[in-house]
């Protein structure tokens, strides 16, 4: 966005495999066209990842697939994947993370492995989405995290590819903020979307937070407007926040990504009402 950041706009969306069934349903409060990034999670099959995929497609939302890299055994099974999104129309934009396990399935370590592969450009992905870590990672230290995103976005550049940032779960906007504009003092222009959760259960957003690195201690969650554990958490101050200190000359273009960690269509009932 070159104009102020408003709490609708530019949002995107996170969803799981399970989440197949309600996308339709859902839909119906989203403007057409959203996008629709479809993870790539332990427990969850290229099959049901595909399944999710079709199912943003018949919605008439656009699909992201993530690509995990440490999970993918080789480079056949990446190609693999990327034609079958191909074929159902969601292969152009996709979302290319490191991933988790310690140890690599196969030749990827890392996000850049696989965006240097050149892969992609083969199969036609034109746009790569890459992750951002304004609150730290859990496991990764910080000069690590700036190195890798600057090359990525180097790369990306090199390679004329469009491409964009969607940060982790984030809990704290003063923290956010402050790395937007680390981000673009870098010289780091790709658009950002900043990462909140959808309604949850404070409890499971704290733990959540906290193995994603946030920040998550009591001044943040009371930031926040968070209750008791049992209660749902909204990013509603969170946004209210970030949409009225965000600076275009500081800041860029910024919107926003929802992950779905509750009920899909409870998120996007709450992704209406921001406007």
């Amino acid at each position: 966005m070159t104009a102020r950041m408003t709490p609708t706009s530019g949002v995107s969306l996170g969803i799981a495999s399970r989440d197949a069934a309600v996308v339709a349903e859902a839909s119906g409060v989203l403007e057409r066209g959203t996008t629709v990034n479809v993870g790539f999670i332990d427990g969850e099959g290229r099959d049901a990842r595909l399944a999710a995929v079709r199912a943003v497609v018949r919605a008439g939302l656009v699909p992201v697939a993530h690509l995990s890299a440490r999970r993918l055994a080789s480079e056949g099974e990446l190609a693999e994947y990327l034609r079958l999104l191909r074929e159902s129309a969601a292969g152009s934009h996709v979302f290319v993370v490191g991933g988790d396990p310690a140890v690599p399935a196969g030749l990827y370590a890392n996000a850049l492995d696989v965006i240097r592969s050149r892969v992609l450009e083969h199969h036609g992905a034109a746009s790569v989405s890459l992750g951002g870590y304004p609150e730290g990672h859990p496991v990764i230290p910080e000069p690590a995290l700036w190195a890798a995103l600057q090359e990525k976005a180097a790369v990306l550049e090199e390679q004329g590819r469009a491409g964009e940032i969607i940060t982790q779960v984030a809990l704290d906007p003063d923290a956010v903020l402050a790395w937007i504009a680390r981000v673009r003092d870098r010289g780091i222009a790709l658009p950002i979307r900043v990462g909140v959760a959808g309604p949850v259960l404070t409890g499971e957003l704290l733990g959540l937070a906290k193995s994603f690195g946030a920040r998550a201690d009591h001044v943040v969650a009371k930031r926040y407007g968070l209750g008791a554990a049992d209660t749902v958490a909204t990013a509603s101050r969170f946004v209210d926040v970030l949409a009225s200190r965000a600076d275009p000359a500081t800041h860029g273009e910024v919107g926003l990504h929802v992950f779905t960690f509750g009920s899909l269509v409870r998120t996007t009932e709450w992704i209406a009402g921001l406007g």
